[in-house]
């Protein structure tokens, strides 16, 4: 099961992809939240946490 801050953070990713624009306030707060997503995500949820942070460093 997905924890919270996995959601957060996969929200806050695809607000940015879709278009919207971010300021650096909330590109930190998506790191923030994927950072703390790792303490309790599973093997195959950090994989896909790094392939939201690869998408942040992206845009």
């Amino acid at each position: 099961m997905e924890n919270r801050l996995m959601q957060q953070a996969k929200q806050t990713i695809q607000r940015l992809t879709n278009g919207h624009s971010m300021s650096d306030q909330d590109k930190q707060a998506a790191t923030t939240a994927i950072q703390s997503a790792y303490s309790k995500a599973t093997p195959e949820e950090q994989q896909e946490l790094q392939k939201l942070e690869q998408q942040l460093r992206d845009h």
